[in-house]
């Protein structure tokens, strides 16, 4: 059975309230039990923080014992060198997400610290964008 983690970074605590527009109305509690109904054959586990060094923590404590990573750093992407360094010095494979297209969004979001050191990424598919990254590591 694969181990996977989902490490969403800050304001992802507020999915269903926050500008429901671009993330949706349906909360992540809410989507995070659907695929683990979804998923049984996966080890499935969810970890979110505000906080940049609680992520970066958790990255090194996970990164060399897990199957894969599925990270939406959100606005750390942009901004976050100590976050894209956490992930080259780890082993375990990181799949960068998010719900939005970045690309379509404000210039800045446009650069990301994680890409470079990520496996690959998935953006602009919704919350479907998790259930992406967790079938590439199954296929």
């Amino acid at each position: 059975m694969q181990k996977l983690i989902i490490i969403n970074g800050p304001n992802l605590n507020l999915l269903g309230k926050r500008e429901p527009n671009i993330y949706g109305s349906l909360t992540f509690t809410e989507f995070y039990k659907t695929i683990k109904e979804k998923y049984t054959d996966v080890s499935l586990e969810y970890f979110q923080s505000n906080i940049e060094g609680e992520l970066i923590d958790k990255l090194q404590e996970v990164g060399f014992g897990y199957d894969g990573i599925i990270l939406n750093a959100a606005a750390y992407t942009h901004t976050s060198i100590g976050i894209g360094d956490a992930i080259k010095a780890i082993e375990t494979p990181v799949i960068e997400v998010h719900i939005s297209n970045t690309f379509s969004r404000e210039e800045f979001r446009h650069q990301s610290y994680v890409s470079p050191n990520a496996r690959g990424v998935i953006l602009g598919f919704g919350l479907q964008s998790y259930e992406l990254a967790i079938q590439s590591f199954i296929n």
